[in-house]
């Protein structure tokens, strides 16, 4: 993170998840039936959503660089930040899709979901939680084991 951090950054991550929070709600992508459609085949509601957000975002990520050389909250300078496409991605990606089938909800509308009182998505999001601690302590077991020397023989 950033030191040199506009004071307003806090507050507008604030208004930033209320307006995302109201978006998803709005949009209907809080209710874990809208996306069991959506997954089923049924409903491309939330598809058009996912695309009308990212024509946003990605508009104002191509215009941004072109008026600061930096963002203007967190000083951070703008840049492309590739992400290979690795055995990772690919695994993450398919565990990450059976969750989302499971529990019937993406991260972000879960925590919305929750905004518009769907109190049993709390074991969905106790399930999140869990599910990244444990990917979490598994990473550093993993790491710890290779960079351990081996014995000579």
């Amino acid at each position: 993170m950033s030191e040199n951090r506009h004071p307003l950054f806090m507050p507008l991550i604030l208004v930033g998840g209320l307006i995302f929070g109201f978006g998803l709600g709005f949009s209907q992508m809080a209710r874990p039936e809208v996306v069991l459609n959506f997954l089923q085949f049924e409903d491309f509601g939330l598809l058009f959503v996912m695309f009308g957000a990212a024509i946003v975002s990605g508009i104002a990520f191509a215009v941004m660089p072109r008026i600061r050389d930096s963002a203007p909250l967190t000083g951070d300078r703008y840049e492309r930040r590739l992400k290979p496409f690795d055995r990772n991605v690919l695994i993450g990606g398919t565990i990450f899709g059976v969750g989302w089938g499971l529990s019937g909800i993406c991260p972000g509308a879960a925590y919305a979901s929750l905004g518009v009182g769907n109190v049993s998505i709390l074991w969905a999001l106790a399930g999140m939680f869990a599910g990244a601690y444990l990917q979490g302590v598994w990473r550093s077991k993993r790491a710890a084991a290779d960079a351990a020397p081996t014995g000579a023989d």
